[in-house]
């Protein structure tokens, strides 16, 4: 649980980090550390700070998410075997859901960037795959190793998983998801999911009411 909060935790600020000096220089790395100064900007934009346009600064934040991550390849990978056997409409359908909770689960942290910063480490490319290896530096001086795993298409690099202390993010979807079909149902899987989304837009709702009364 420990392991899987971290990993959680840790996602949902993988775009919002600052950069340290002297960053690894190529394509798969050049593009990531683009995104996270798009994501910087925006949180840094005082007009997007105040509690009414919350909403916005989200919106946008996920904007950039869809541009650097391929949820759809994400998804397909982490269903693993039980894609096979989806029809193209179940597909979609599970890839727009998993998208969703995953940009609504980093998104909604935001706020828990407490100034960490990112060091590259280095960058491996393998024909149209490619690792970016950075190290995520806490203010105690903690280090973190993150793999970024990346596939280009075209003249675009896209994230597709995220490795964290050796944690892959499919392999952690892939356990869940697996167990979940194999002791119920490929239905109840998609169910869990659609009712996991109406938590997080209970819970932004809740949120988003809660500051309107703060307001003067």
């Amino acid at each position: 649980m420990i392991r899987s909060r971290r990993l959680s935790l840790i996602l949902a600020g993988l775009l919002v980090l600052g950069v340290t000096p002297g960053a690894w220089a190529g394509a798969p790395t050049d593009q990531l550390r683009a995104h996270i100064d798009q994501v910087l900007k925006i949180l840094e934009d005082p007009v997007l700070k105040v509690d009414g346009r919350v909403k916005e600064r989200r919106r946008t934040v996920r904007k950039v998410a869809n541009d650097i991550f391929d949820f759809a390849e994400t998804a397909k990978r982490s269903l693993a075997r039980h894609w096979q056997g989806r029809t193209e409409k179940e597909r979609e359908e599970f890839a727009e859901l998993f998208a969703d909770l995953i940009e609504r689960s980093y998104i909604s942290k935001i706020e828990l960037y407490g100034g960490e910063k990112i060091q590259y480490a280095g960058e491996r490319i393998d024909g149209d795959v490619a690792t970016v290896s950075t190290k995520i530096v806490t203010k105690q001086g903690q280090e973190v190793p993150v793999d970024y795993r990346m596939l280009r298409r075209g003249d675009r690099w896209h994230v597709y998983d995220v490795s964290i202390e050796g944690v892959s993010l499919i392999s952690n979807y892939r356990t869940q998801f697996n167990k979940i079909i194999q002791t119920s149902s490929y239905a109840e899987l998609v169910k869990k999911m659609k009712t996991k989304q109406e938590e997080f837009l209970f819970e932004e709702e809740t949120k988003t009411k809660g500051r309107a009364k703060k307001s003067p």
